[in-house]
């Protein structure tokens, strides 16, 4: 059925919706005690797994704080409170800390597999919107995710909560994260298949054109030559160098536009005299990522790989960068 809301009154509502919950995490914030310290201290202290379970809405945001947890430092993984006492209770040991989300704090699902979690020793961080709440009172710790009113205009779908919940964890991981000194590449390791992965793990040396690839003639070699060098290898550029590999210069696609309309005979010019000495270089230990920023400072496309007596071990340009998912 159409809407017969104008797009004003839409816009309306979605301002309401996110006024509300805004205000819901800011209150959050301003109620913050040291509970929310000795929460991120119980999660230090687990030498297992934070394992997080919740019903329903609950559950998918449950879900997903495991998944930021798992991402940032902090062993976890989702177990559906349902299935728990059907058997997935066995993912759980004594080392591992149960992280249980209930807004009411009295989730039966939930509620069930307490006394079961307490006998095998594992330790209980809760979140609720209920602080006297059965679940609340029995855990070591309790984090207040309690908000005054439901973005839902009837007051019922859970929205204020459930994006609460959502941040109190973001929170938590967040200063788990910093506690535990996460850097850049250790989150890159966990995303090896991701971009910001690529960004900060690939090397210069990974994506390097080796070899034969690499386009290289000698300063007496023809210009002709030269052309035909660069032609076969693709790369818009050739390297000029000395028979122990030192690095003389480059000659690109804007020194030929160069050297033709100053008249260069093809046949008898010598890339010694069309070469550009100075030629940008890169060493292969550092980041792909870093050689980029190399390129765009340069406005250039293309960049030699020298060692560290500058001698030619590779190329690159930023179509490589490219099928790296480094650009």
């Amino acid at each position: 059925m159409a809407s017969s809301l104008s797009n004003r009154e839409l816009v309306a509502l979605a301002r309401e919706t996110l006024d509300i919950e805004s205000s819901a995490l800011e209150r959050m914030s301003a109620r913050l005690t040291d509970d929310f310290g000795e929460a991120c201290r119980l999660c230090l202290a687990t030498t297992g797994r934070v394992v997080v379970t919740g019903m329903g809405k609950s559950g998918h945001v449950s879900s997903k704080i495991a998944a930021t947890l798992a991402s940032t430092g902090t062993p976890a993984f989702f177990m559906h409170p349902a299935e728990a006492s059907h058997g997935d209770l066995g993912m759980i040991t004594a080392q591992d800390l149960l992280l249980a989300i209930s807004y009411s704090g009295e989730t039966d699902e939930v509620l069930t597999i307490l006394p079961l979690v307490r006998r095998m020793g594992a330790r209980l961080l809760a979140m609720t919107g209920n602080p006297k709440s059965t679940l609340a009172t029995a855990a070591d710790v309790h984090l207040d995710i309690g908000v005054t009113v439901e973005a839902c205009p009837l007051n019922l779908a859970p929205t204020a909560s459930t994006t609460a919940t959502l941040a109190m964890g973001d929170a938590l991981a967040v200063a788990l994260l910093k506690s535990r000194g996460f850097t850049a590449e250790d989150f890159a390791r966990s995303h090896p298949s991701g971009s910001l992965g690529k960004r900060l793990l690939l090397r210069v040396a990974d994506v390097m054109r080796k070899g034969a690839e690499v386009p290289a003639v000698g300063p007496d070699v023809r210009l002709r030559d030269g052309l035909m060098e660069m032609t076969a290898k693709g790369l818009g550029m050739t390297a000029v160098i000395d028979e122990d590999q030192n690095i003389l210069g480059v000659f690109t696609d804007g020194d030929l536009r160069r050297a033709l309309d100053e008249g260069a005979d093809v046949h008898a010019t010598t890339m010694r005299e069309v070469m550009h000495a100075g030629a940008k270089t890169t060493p292969a230990d550092i980041l792909a990522a870093e050689a980029v920023v190399t390129l765009e400072d340069n406005k250039i496309t293309s960049l030699l790989v020298a060692d560290e007596d500058n001698k030619l071990i590779g190329a690159l340009n930023i179509h490589d960068l490219f099928r790296a998912g480094i650009m």
